[in-house]
């Protein structure tokens, strides 16, 4: 072979390392792109996944918390017509038959109460809580008292625990005090015992024991006891006072039954 021949050899053998080495390069750098890719699509699906969960953690929280999801059911933010409740100037007549067994269905933006009436052993008391019933006195009143391990309390028409029907009786009061669930009237202080106007109180914890004897008690929750507990969660870090959110009685509805042959689980004596 000529020496021209074999420079000529190298030359193309030069030139074809160069494009072999050349197409090489080529693919090692698309190797990377695609790997430096595939790292940043992970990286943005993880970003888009945990965005995503948080966000939904969130939704549902926020859920949560305007639904007011606690005890066991959710309250509703759902508010009912505005209460117009009438005042009267005198006591209503007795329109009950305490021979009869009364209920009371009590609908709450927490849900509903059933109560048992005492119309046996507390006639007065009873009947005034079934005429105001009946005239819908309670409709779209608040709970405006939510006191904790306590009482949850209603049937101001004020909504500030200064409100009244514009009358009072001398409801009968008990002699064994105010177990969990009891339903009894309000009153001051400063009035006799028994007296009931309008404002009456359903009784959520132990502390209820500790009242005196001075409360008229007409009846006693026989389902939604886990309501009246969720009404009395929403009392304010003080203890006793306004609920920390609205709470609305939506209508009180009551039933009149067979003659009631039972004994009374709730004795009473009738006050002075």
């Amino acid at each position: 072979m000529s020496k021209a021949a074999k420079r000529e050899r190298q030359h193309q053998n030069r030139e074809a390392s160069k494009i072999a080495q050349a197409k090489a390069d080529r693919r090692a750098r698309l190797f990377r792109s695609l790997r430096s890719f595939g790292i940043i699509a992970v990286i943005v699906i993880a970003g888009v996944a945990i965005f995503s969960f948080i966000t939904s953690n969130d939704s549902s929280s926020s859920k949560t918390s305007s639904s007011s999801k606690t005890g066991g059911g959710t309250c509703s933010d759902k508010k009912p017509p505005t209460a117009s409740p009438k005042t009267y100037s005198a006591a209503p007549p007795r329109t009950i038959d305490p021979t009869k067994s009364y209920a009371a269905t009590m609908e709450t933006s927490c849900g509903t109460i059933t109560i048992a009436l005492d119309a046996a052993k507390s006639p007065i008391a009873t009947n005034n809580f079934v005429f105001l019933s009946r005239e819908g006195f309670y409709n779209g009143l608040l709970f405006h008292r939510a006191a904790k391990d306590f009482v949850i309390q209603g049937g101001d028409p004020k909504g500030d625990g200064s409100g009244g029907s514009g009358y009072s009786v001398p409801g009968e009061v008990p002699t064994d005090h105010y177990p969990v669930g009891a339903l009894a009237a309000a009153k001051s202080q400063a009035e006799p015992p028994g007296t009931f106007g309008s404002q009456f109180f359903i009784v959520t914890g132990k502390n209820g024991a500790s009242l005196p004897n001075e409360y008229a008690r007409f009846g006693s929750v026989t389902k939604g006891q886990d309501v009246a507990d969720k009404i009395g969660s929403f009392a304010p870090s003080t203890g006793d006072g306004q609920p920390t959110r609205p709470v609305y009685i939506f209508k009180v509805s009551i039933t009149e039954g067979a003659p009631n042959t039972t004994a009374s689980s709730t004795p009473a004596i009738s006050a002075p």
